[in-house]
């Protein structure tokens, strides 16, 4: 049993790895950019780009103002990936554009909203605008970390984490991606931490979207979930639907 466990593991890593080769040779870009949060998404996505093109593969580290774990579970999985890292602290850009933003509003009379998701949504999408930029200098493509429930429910940044040229892992529910970590030997401070967006203190994916990744992970192989449950997944998927299609646009 081990044994076969262990060769359908590197069946699902060898198939996605080719998938990767193929699309950079015919996309004709020269390697890929990954942000690294810290996180199991991006740490296994680390690993398979690492394995698809290790010469020419590269990994950002984006502070905004999170936890300083986060940092250091990041570079954790830069080093046990091999991927090769730099850093690009965000966190005065976000804090200023935020700012301005709130202050140009304010003065003619508008009034702010959400502030605390505002204020998240800004720094996905700075950390984004970062990727293709270093992208650009690289002619990287810019790899994006969406697993199954996240791509599902639109739990994501629209245009943030939600921009990306390429998603490997969008087909893995959450608990295939933590088994593929375990497997590939991501680091075990990021296998046992609570996934978060780290948008803000104690925030955690699971209490912001009301449900865990187990039931959204059962909902999707198509196993019972409580109505209550299933409930909130479909009203995620609903709601979040704009994000998955290109913007509509009128037809004469």
């Amino acid at each position: 049993m081990e044994t076969n466990n262990t060769q359908n593991m590197e069946e699902k890593i060898r198939r996605i790895v080719n998938w990767l080769k193929d699309y950079k040779e015919k996309s004709r870009q020269k390697g890929f950019v990954l942000g690294l949060s810290g996180g199991i998404d991006s740490s296994v996505v680390a690993h398979l780009i690492m394995r698809a093109c290790p010469q020419n593969s590269l990994g950002v580290i984006m502070p905004a103002g999170n936890k300083p774990q986060d940092r250091e579970d990041a570079i954790a999985a830069a080093k046990s990936s091999r991927l090769p890292y730099i850093e690009v602290d965000l966190t005065q850009y976000r804090q200023g554009l935020f700012d301005e933003i709130t202050k140009a509003l304010l003065q003619k009379g508008y009034q702010s909203g959400d502030t605390q998701m505002v204020r998240g949504n800004l720094g996905a999408r700075l950390r984004m605008t970062t990727l293709y930029a270093v992208g650009g200098h690289l002619g990287y493509l810019v790899v994006g970390t969406d697993n199954a429930a996240e791509s599902y429910t639109g739990y994501f940044t629209k245009y943030g984490d939600g921009g990306v040229d390429i998603l490997p892992i969008s087909h893995l529910t959450k608990g295939e991606v933590f088994a593929m970590g375990r497997y590939l030997g991501v680091p075990e401070q990021i296998l046992t931490k609570a996934p978060s967006a780290g948008f803000f203190h104690e925030q955690t994916d699971e209490s912001e979207m009301g449900v865990s990744y187990d039931d959204i992970d059962a909902f999707l192989r198509g196993e019972p979930v409580t109505e209550n449950k299933k409930a909130i997944i479909e009203h995620l998927h609903r709601i979040s639907e704009h994000k998955r299609i290109m913007p509509p646009a009128f037809k004469k």
